[in-house]
C-alpha cells in the first residue's frame, strides 16, 4: 500500500452558541494514501468546509489529531503550521482567489516566492505547471482577461505548483457550467495520475464525487462510507 500522506483521528469540532455547545464534528477517523482521490459530500451546514479547514491547517479542532506525511499539523505553533501547508499542502476554493493586479504566472508564483526561492527558478516551475494545466499561452493574462474555467486552472496550478502531497479542493467546481466543470473534472484526474498527489475533495455535484476512488459523506458530525 502506498504511504499514507494524511491521517485524521478522533477530531471532533464545537463551538460556543450562546452558552450552548454545538458540536460540528464528532470523532473522525480517516486517512489517505499517496495517489489516492477522496470526495466529502454532505449537507450545506454539515460540516465539509469546517472539517477541510482542519485538515488544511486553517482551524484547529477541538480535540484530536491530523498528521501530514506523520506529523502532527496542530501540534506546532502557527509558523510551522504555515511553514507545513506551503510545503504540503495546496488548496482550491470554489472562487478562485486570485489576485487581479497580477499575471496567471505571477499568482501561481506565490507560493515558492514564499519560500524565497531564486526568481528564474520560481519563474519556470510556474511555467512548467500552467503549460501542465494547459495554459502555457495565458501565462501573461491577468484573470480579468481570462475564462472562469481558465481562472478555475490557475487556481489548481497555484495549488500544485509546490509539489504538495495532498491538495484540499472546496467546491471546484461549484462556479462553473457543466461543459467547464467536465473539463476541470478531467483535469483532476490527469493530474492526479500523472504526479500521484492526493485530492480531497468537498462537493455537492454527485458526477464529479463518484469520479474519485472514494466517496464519504458528513452526517449528524460522523463520517459514513457510501
Amino acid at each position: 500500500m502506498s504511504d499514507l500522506v494524511l491521517k485524521a483521528e478522533a477530531v471532533s469540532k464545537s463551538y460556543k452558541d450562546a452558552g450552548t455547545e454545538v458540536k460540528v464534528l464528532s470523532d473522525l477517523d480517516f486517512s489517505l494514501a499517496s495517489g489516492e482521490q477522496m470526495a466529502i459530500i454532505g449537507a450545506s451546514g454539515s460540516g465539509k468546509s469546517t472539517l477541510l479547514n482542519i485538515l488544511g491547517g486553517l482551524d484547529t479542532p477541538t480535540s484530536g489529531t491530523v498528521s501530514i506525511n506523520g506529523e502532527n499539523l496542530h501540534a506546532g505553533n502557527e509558523q510551522r503550521r504555515a511553514e507545513i501547508r506551503n510545503s504540503t499542502l495546496g488548496f482550491v476554493y470554489q472562487f478562485h482567489h486570485l489576485l487581479p493586479e497580477f499575471s496567471a504566472l505571477e499568482n501561481v508564483s506565490m507560493p515558492l516566492l514564499m519560500r524565497s526561492m531564486p526568481i528564474e527558478e520560481v519563474k519556470a516551475q510556474a511555467e512548467e505547471v500552467l503549460t501542465a494545466v494547459g495554459l502555457s499561452s495565458r501565462i501573461s493574462h491577468k484573470p480579468a482577461q481570462l475564462s472562469g474555467g481558465e481562472r478555475q486552472r490557475v487556481a489548481i496550478a497555484r495549488a500544485l505548483v509546490g509539489k504538495p502531497s495532498v491538495v484540499l479542493m472546496d467546491e471546484p467546481t461549484g462556479n462553473l457550467d457543466r461543459n467547464t466543470a467536465q473539463s476541470v473534472q478531467a483535469l483532476i484526474d490527469k493530474l492526479n495520475s500523472e504526479f500521484g498527489i492526493a485530492f480531497v475533495l468537498v462537493t455537492h455535484d454527485p458526477e464529479l464525487a463518484n469520479k474519485t476512488g472514494r466517496v464519504v459523506e458528513l452526517v449528524d458530525g460522523k463520517l459514513v462510507n457510501c
